[in-house]
C-alpha cells in the first residue's frame, strides 16, 4: 500500500475522530444538533458496533473515559463485563486443556450498552434513541462495505460457518460479502429499536427512559432471549447475572510525564501499562536518540517488555486481586525499570516483573512461561475507537470491542454477547484467572493527555490488542516529543514486540520476536537484529500495527486537529 498522504483535518468548533468514517460522521451530526462530547461518543461508538460489527460488539465491551473541561476532572467508565456465577475454570482445565476454544462459553456478561447508557446518564444530554439513531439506520437500511471488514470476514469464514445463526448473518448466501456491497444486520436494528421504544415508554423524563432502555437489555426481552439461549446450549449466563449487572464509574490513573499529564484507566484493562511505559521512557532521551533510530526504536521496546512483565505479574481486576497501583506509576518504580534497559542489548524473554516487596526488579522471569504458537484466533483484533473534542472543550475516547466469529450471536438479536472471557487464564498462579463475578484484563484502553494548566487536551486510542499500548505510545511521542501534527504521528510507521504472553486465548508467546513495518529501513532492522531481537516484517501499511485515532485541542490557538489512522478506514468529521 502507498502513502495515503491524508489531508490535515483542523477544526475551530469541536471534532470527531474514529475507526470508521461514518461513525464520525454520526458523532459529528449529534454534536452539530447541540449535543456535547460524551452525546457524540455515544452516537459514534454505538454505530461502530454495526459498521465494524466484525470486530466491535454491540453486546461487547465499551471502556470510556471522559474529561469535564471545566473541572478538569477524568472519569472512567469500566464497560467490561464479568464472569456468570455459574462460570467454572475446570471445565477449560479439564476438557480444553486450560485453553478457552471458541465457544459459548467464552462469554462474558455484555456490558457496553450499560457503558453507553452511564455515559448518557451521567454527562450527557439526550436519549438513548437519539444516541442510537444513526446505527440503527445503518443495520436496517445497510452501509457499504469495507475492504478491510469484507477481508476480516472473508479471513475468518470458518469462525463464522461454527454456528448458522452467526454464518446467515456474515455470509449472505453463503459467501462473505464483498467491498462495496451493501450489508445490513436487520435484527440487530430491531434490537436497538426495541430499547428505543421502552425509553420512550417512559413518558419524556430522559433519565427515566435511559433507565428503561437499560432495562429493556438486561431484564427485558433481550436478557431472556440471551438466557435462554445459554439454557439450551450448557451456557452460564442466567437472567439474575444479566439483571445484577452494572459498570464502574471511578476517578481516571494518571502519572506525570514531561509536558503533559497521561491519564488511562485502572487494572481492570491493561491502562496500567500504556502509563508505566511512558513513565519508563520520561526519563530517557528519546529525542537525541532520533525519531525510530534504532536506539530509539530499541529504548521503546524494551520498556513496552517491561511494562508487559509488570502487566503480566501485577494487574488484574482489583476487586479479586491487591494490585499495587500506586507502586506502579511511581517514579522510583520507573527509574528501576528504566535501569534494566541496556542500550547494547535487548532482553532475550519477557524481563522479570517488579518484586512484591517494593516492585524492585527481581532476578528470574515474572511467570514460568515459554515460547507458545497460536493455534487458533491469531489474529482476532477486535476492536475499533471513538474521540471527540467539543466547543466546550469536554472530551471523550472509548475504545468498543468484541468480536462476532468466535461465539455464537443470540438468534433474532443480531449480536454477538460478550466473548471477552478469553482474556483471562486458566492457569491458578496467573493474577488474571478466571472467576465467578470477576472481569478478564481487558485490552482497549483509552486514554486522555492533558497539557499544563489543561491549554491542551487530546484523546487518545487504538485497537489492536496486546499491539493498542504500543501503538499509543509511539503516537504520543510523535507528537508530545517531536511536534507533529496528529495525522502525520499517526501515519509515521511503527515497531511492536510480542516478548510476552498475548492477553487472549491461547497467549501466544514469542521470546525476544519484534515486527516492523515495512517502511522502516532494512539497516534499522539490521541493527535492531544486532542487539538481540528477532525481527518480523509487517506490510508497509499493516492494520495489525494498530489504527490510532486521537483529537487534539489547543486552546491557546482556538483548534482543534484530529488525526485518523490510514491502517484502516478511520475517518474525522469536524466543524
Amino acid at each position: 500500500m502507498t502513502s495515503p498522504n491524508r489531508a490535515r483535518i483542523v477544526a475551530t468548533r469541536h471534532l470527531v475522530a474514529a475507526g470508521h468514517y461514518l461513525a464520525a460522521q454520526a458523532g459529528l451530526q449529534i454534536l452539530e444538533g447541540g449535543g456535547n462530547a460524551v452525546d457524540a461518543a455515544c452516537a459514534g461508538g454505538i454505530a461502530l458496533g454495526i459498521l465494524q460489527s466484525e470486530y466491535v460488539g454491540f453486546g461487547g465491551v465499551a471502556p470510556i473515559m471522559v474529561r469535564l473541561a471545566e473541572s478538569g476532572e477524568v472519569f472512567t467508565v469500566s464497560g467490561v463485563g464479568w464472569w456468570p456465577k455459574a462460570a467454572d475454570v475446570n471445565f477449560f482445565r479439564d476438557k480444553h486443556g486450560g485453553r478457552m476454544p471458541p465457544s459459548l462459553r467464552r462469554t462474558v456478561i455484555p456490558a457496553a450498552p450499560d457503558a453507553w447508557i452511564t455515559a448518557l446518564e451521567r454527562w450527557g444530554t439526550i436519549s438513548f434513541g437519539e444516541a442510537a439513531a444513526a446505527a440503527i439506520r445503518f443495520a436496517r437500511d445497510g452501509f457499504p462495505m469495507t475492504h478491510l471488514s469484507a477481508r476480516l470476514i472473508a479471513e475468518n469464514a470458518d469462525g463464522y460457518r461454527r454456528w448458522p445463526q452467526n454464518a446467515a448473518l456474515y455470509l449472505p448466501g453463503g459467501q462473505p460479502p464483498r467491498e462495496g456491497e451493501l450489508f445490513r444486520l436487520p435484527d440487530l436494528a430491531a434490537t436497538m429499536q426495541y430499547m428505543a421504544d421502552e425509553e420512550k415508554a417512559a413518558g419524556g423524563d430522559r433519565l427515566a427512559g435511559l433507565g428503561r432502555a437499560r432495562d429493556a437489555f438486561y431484564k427485558g426481552d433481550i436478557a431472556k432471549r440471551i438466557a435462554a439461549y445459554h439454557r439450551e446450549h450448557d451456557g452460564w449466563v442466567t437472567e439474575e447475572d444479566m439483571a445484577s449487572f452494572r459498570v464502574e464509574v471511578e476517578t481516571a490513573s494518571k502519572v506525570q510525564l514531561n509536558g503533559f499529564t497521561l491519564h488511562g484507566c485502572g487494572p481492570w484493562c491493561q491502562g496500567p501499562a500504556l502509563l508505566e511505559t511512558l513513565n519508563i521512557l520520561d526519563g530517557c532521551d528519546l529525542k537525541a536518540m532520533g525519531h525510530n533510530s534504532p536506539a530509539y526504536l530499541h529504548t521503546i521496546l524494551e520498556a513496552l517488555k517491561l511494562a508487559f512483565a509488570d502487566r503480566h505479574q501485577w494487574v488484574a481486576d482489583p476487586r479479586y486481586f491487591k494490585v499495587p497501583l500506586d507502586g506502579l506509576l511511581s517514579k522510583a518504580f520507573a527509574a528501576r525499570r528504566r535501569a534494566m534497559i541496556d542500550p547494547k542489548r535487548a532482553w532475550p524473554d519477557m524481563p522479570p516483573a517488579g518484586s512484591a516487596a517494593d516492585l524492585a526488579a527481581v532476578a528470574g522471569p515474572s511467570a514460568p512461561v515459554g515460547r507458545r504458537e497460536g493455534t487458533y484466533a491469531d489474529e482476532q483484533l477486535d476492536t475499533s475507537y471513538c474521540a471527540v473534542v467539543d466547543r466546550w472543550g469536554n472530551a471523550v475516547s472509548a475504545t468498543p470491542s468484541d468480536g462476532s466469529f468466535s461465539a455464537p450471536a443470540i438468534p433474532g438479536l443480531g449480536f454477538v454477547p460478550s466473548s471477552r472471557g478469553t482474556q483471562n487464564w486458566t492457569n491458578a498462579d496467573a493474577p488474571a484467572v478466571m472467576a465467578p463475578g470477576k472481569r478478564p484484563r481487558l485490552t482497549p484502553n483509552p486514554a486522555i493527555a492533558v497539557g499544563p494548566d489543561g491549554r491542551w487536551v487530546m484523546p487518545c486510542g487504538s485497537p489492536g490488542n496486546d499491539v493498542q499500548i504500543q501503538a499509543m505510545t509511539q503516537v504520543l511521542l510523535n507528537i508530545t516529543l517531536f511536534g507533529m501534527a496528529p495525522q502525520d504521528a499517526v501515519e509515521a510507521p511503527r515497531a511492536a514486540t510480542v516478548s510476552y504472553p498475548r492477553s487472549s486465548d491461547p497467549h501466544e508467546y514469542h521470546p525476544g520476536r519484534i515486527n516492523l513495518e515495512r517502511r522502516l529501513p532494512d539497516s534499522t532492522a539490521d541493527a535492531l537484529a544486532a542487539l538481540g531481537h528477532e525481527v518480523k516484517w509487517w506490510e508497509e501499511w499493516d492494520y495489525r500495527a494498530g489504527a490510532v485515532c486521537c483529537v487534539l485541542a489547543d486552546r491557546d490557538k482556538g483548534m482543534i486537529e484530529g488525526g485518523a489512522d490510514p491502517r484502516r478506514p478511520t475517518g474525522i468529521s469536524g466543524l
